[in-house]
């Protein structure tokens, strides 16, 4: 789940990592129904319906990244360690994961970037208005209004790499970051000139060498992947697809999803009405609709590893071994962690 907590990024058609794609956000008005813990106080798991590593207690939860998730508790958000006690009290507008040592974080009129203690230790003197995680030294940056300011790039000291320039725009991987303009998508370097150019209806981060583009129009168009290089290596064949992880990647057919290895070949038969990357050999899937329907986990041979039971759950984090899952509905329920 790469996404900045409370707030709605506006990547549009990027299925950017291809991670937490579908967003669980509690809504933002309610309070917790139950107490979050102090600083230094561990959750309590004793009232957790289903085997929890942290206990659900919190309104919202990400992935856990560097050690650290956000949660919120009510309006605000902080951050948990591995044991669910409280590493950074609740006091953002919003907040990310951690990536390369900081977290995209606004508090009131702050908007910038956090260390593990909690300080803003980065505050670009541009007018942002979205933000995006630092990768491979660089982070995207929205400039001016919310929904019509271009994207460009800052580097650590918070200066302009790249200049805003872009309708949207995607964290560098392998080198590599996509972008749009327009409605086209294309591929640019750390430069910030064009290493694939703008011809795609939408596209995603590379990933174990290869990303997810969409050839024809949005709508109807079919989903394949290129290399580095542009070239096309899967054919567009899929209703969606996104990147690799774990040699594997999610794919959707007949409305249904399922998985293909690198040589586009089916692995795991398009059988669920969801699914997620694969992280650390397990990837969450639904079983029913989104409203009813219950998340579980399977393993890299299609078979259920963890009984579909949790009304939302994410992707085991690479780094820490820990999902969050929600138990409950979109509007009451809580969120929690399980461990693999």
């Amino acid at each position: 789940m790469r996404r900045l907590l409370s707030r709605t990024l506006t990547i549009a058609a990027l299925a950017l990592a291809g991670c937490g794609r579908e967003a669980a956000n509690a809504p933002s008005a309610p309070a917790a129904q139950a107490a979050a813990p102090s600083a230094g106080t561990p959750a309590d798991a004793k009232a957790d319906p289903a085997p929890l590593a942290i206990a659900a207690i919190f309104d919202e939860g990400g992935a856990f990244s560097e050690g650290l998730a956000p949660v919120r508790v009510g309006a605000r958000f902080g951050y948990i360690d591995k044991q669910g006690k409280i590493a950074i009290e609740p006091q953002f507008d919003f907040a990310g994961a951690f990536s390369e040592g900081l977290a995209a974080a606004g508090a009131g009129p702050k908007t910038g970037y956090i260390d593990k203690q909690g300080m803003f230790v980065l505050l670009p003197k541009l007018e942002i208005v979205d933000l995006f995680a630092f990768s491979e030294g660089l982070a995207p940056v929205r400039i001016g209004e919310y929904l019509t300011g271009k994207w460009g790039y800052i580097d650590k000291q918070g200066k302009l790499a790249i200049k805003p320039q872009f309708d949207r725009a995607g964290s560098f991987s392998d080198g590599l970051a996509v972008v749009s303009v327009g409605d086209k998508y294309g591929y640019i370097g750390k430069d910030g000139k064009f290493a694939i150019p703008l011809q795609f209806a939408s596209a995603s981060s590379f990933s174990e060498g290869l990303a997810s583009v969409r050839q024809g129009d949005f709508v109807t168009g079919k989903d394949g992947y290129i290399d580095k290089s542009g070239k096309l290596v899967i054919a567009p064949a899929f209703e969606a697809a996104f990147p690799f992880h774990d040699g594997l990647a999610e794919i959707q057919l007949g409305g249904k999803y399922g998985y293909i290895g690198k040589d586009g070949k089916i692995v795991i038969p398009p059988n669920f009405d969801f699914a997620d990357s694969f992280s650390g050999g397990l990837a969450a899937v639904r079983m029913g609709d989104a409203e009813t329907g219950k998340y579980g986990y399977i393993g890299k041979d299609g078979k259920i590893a963890i009984p579909p039971r949790y009304d939302f759950a994410d992707l085991f984090s690479a780094s820490d071994g820990l999902a969050a899952v929600r138990i409950g509905d979109e509007k009451n329920g809580k969120f929690g962690y399980i461990a693999r």
